[in-house]
């Protein structure tokens, strides 16, 4: 169990949050194709086989908050409807994506680690 300036990790069995984890799954996205806000939903969904999806309360105000710190950048399809803003990633949205792809991928690991352990443990069963 990690500590967390001097408290113990109370997140379980993940060790990455759903709001990290969704936004580097949006700038992961984005460093693949340039996306509106729906389609990173869905598409984030689809990738998990529709066995978890991130809700259009988290998506819209993570786009919000990662546009106003530069990593990517939106403009409106048709600007006078603003119906669909699509988003790219920026130069700065790169490098934050690098950094934090080589952070979360031991959070990742170590629930990796958690969840088959758990399943082993409990189920009798290797995953």
């Amino acid at each position: 169990m990690s500590i967390y300036k001097g408290e113990r990790q109370r997140q379980f069995p993940t060790t990455i949050g759903t709001t990290s984890f969704v936004k580097l799954y949006i700038l992961h996205l984005l460093m693949e194709k340039n996306l509106y806000g729906n389609r990173i939903k869905d598409e984030i969904s689809r990738r998990l086989n529709y066995k978890w999806s991130p809700s259009p309360g988290m998506i819209y105000p993570l786009l919000r908050e990662m546009e106003a710190e530069g990593y990517i950048e939106g403009w409106w399809e048709e600007p006078d409807k603003r119906s669909i803003r699509r988003y790219k990633i920026t130069d700065e949205g790169i490098r934050h994506y690098q950094v934090i792809h080589r952070q979360a991928k031991d959070s990742f690991l170590n629930s990796l680690f958690i969840l088959k352990t758990i399943m082993k443990d409990l189920y009798k069963e290797d995953v």
